[in-house]
């Protein structure tokens, strides 16, 4: 059974992994994509209870949908929409996937040098949230804080 308004992952057809094709492991390349998307079309905010990511375009655009659904598999598909004269698809990332598997590696990416007011956004939405996201890079990358770090509240180990 599907939730309402989430959309069922149809069969591909082909085999090759890529566009059109089965479930994969995201690449280099595929992150880059889904980071471009984002540059350019997401939203980084949330519900107040959690945080999330979508991504919303045109129907047009299903096969590219489709391409995120295999991609990116923790993520979700919604839709179609039509609304206020737009039809359109919504794909989400949230929960532990976006903190585990998303997070990491747009927060390398997405610098200030890039886009200032997209790494803004990412920023105050990983700051909206702090008892589901890591704030800093170190805390993305699995490191734990320097002992003695201004902010870091921990105890010192003897």
């Amino acid at each position: 059974m599907v939730p309402y308004g989430e959309t069922p992952v149809r069969p591909c057809s082909g085999s090759d992994g890529g566009i059109g094709g089965e479930a994969q492991l995201a690449t280099e390349f595929d992150r880059g994509v889904l980071t471009g998307l984002l540059v350019g079309e997401g939203h980084f905010g949330g519900d107040g209870r959690q945080p999330q990511i979508t991504l919303r375009m045109h129907v047009r655009h299903e096969s590219l949908f489709r391409w995120l659904e295999r991609t990116f598999p923790g993520g979700r598909l919604y839709g179609p929409y039509s609304h206020g004269g737009r039809d359109y698809f919504q794909w989400m990332v949230r929960g532990t996937y976006l903190r585990d598997e998303i997070l990491p590696f747009l927060a390398a990416s997405i610098r200030p040098e890039l886009d200032a007011h997209v790494s803004e956004r990412l920023s105050q939405m990983r700051a909206r949230y702090p008892g589901r996201l890591p704030e800093t890079p170190g805390e993305l990358r699995g490191e734990a804080p320097d002992e003695g770090e201004p902010g870091s509240g921990t105890l010192r180990r003897t």
